[in-house]
């Protein structure tokens, strides 16, 4: 059974298609990478995918639970709240801006869900929030404020607050495109210690050589369509003539047939 998969989703916006006939699914502990240009629905799909965006048309499914399907008019009927609510514990979404509440302190963006959505006891919620921060480098940050952080440190927040609901699944949009060159590195070295955890992650980004080594999978988007996917290897090297455009101006061997 997959963790995640979504058939046929259509998405547009004032009439012009983002999303034209998407479906993906993803297996647990599987690492899978969305590439493309701007403009090619990667980030529209990952919010169709967390119910932030609602689909014109297509299936949702967790766990093989359908959030959402189509209807007899053929546009996507969702689940109830209550089905939501429940679907929607399966997984974290990291922005690319972070995303934390500026009048919490660190300490409080990582517990607040925890104990007042999942219900969980405060001590608890504490104790794992400060196991969080220890593994991101952040343990002195605890009392800090965003506003007293550089943006790779607020990001290492934000993926501490994602995975404080112990999600199935984790997603990243662009997690890296809002932080300094020098700020990415500390960022891809997280993501990289969830990896060795087995977590199952899907990641739009531009950060080639990091979608190349981390992913078990790749996806290559363009123009709303899954132009295609496979392994690294596979994607890196490929012959297809879209996707050798895109590559080609990453460079480092990207867009040919060389390894």
């Amino acid at each position: 059974m997959y963790l995640l998969e979504m058939n046929h989703v259509k998405k547009s916006f004032d009439g012009q298609g983002v999303l034209k006939d998407i479906s993906l699914s993803v297996e647990e502990g599987e690492i899978v990478s969305i590439i493309g240009p701007s403009g090619s629905g990667k980030s529209t799909l990952l919010r169709c995918a967390t119910m932030l965006e609602k689909m014109d048309s297509g299936e949702l499914l967790y766990l093989g639970e359908k959030a959402a399907w189509n209807g007899p008019d053929g546009t996507a009927v969702y689940a109830g709240k209550e089905k939501l609510k429940e679907i929607q514990e399966n997984y974290g979404l990291v922005f690319q801006n972070f995303n934390l509440f500026p009048h919490y302190n660190v300490l409080k963006n990582i517990i607040d869900a925890p104990i007042h959505v999942q219900k969980r006891k405060a001590d608890e919620a504490i104790r794992e929030a400060y196991d969080l921060l220890r593994k991101m480098g952040l343990e002195d940050k605890a009392e800090a404020y965003p506003c007293q952080l550089s943006g790779g440190q607020c990001q290492r927040v934000a993926i501490a607050r994602a995975l404080a609901l112990n999600p199935k699944i984790l997603f990243f949009d662009e997690p890296t495109s809002a932080l300094d060159p020098e700020l990415t590195g500390e960022v891809l070295k997280v993501i990289r210690s969830l990896a060795d955890l087995q977590i199952t992650m899907v990641i739009v980004t531009h950060e080639m050589a990091f979608a190349r080594d981390i992913s078990d999978r790749v996806i290559f988007m363009a123009d709303g369509l899954i132009v295609e996917e496979g392994t690294p290897e596979e994607v890196f090297t490929s012959s297809h003539e879209r996707t050798q455009s895109f590559l080609g101006r990453y460079g480092d061997g990207y867009g040919s047939l060389k390894n």
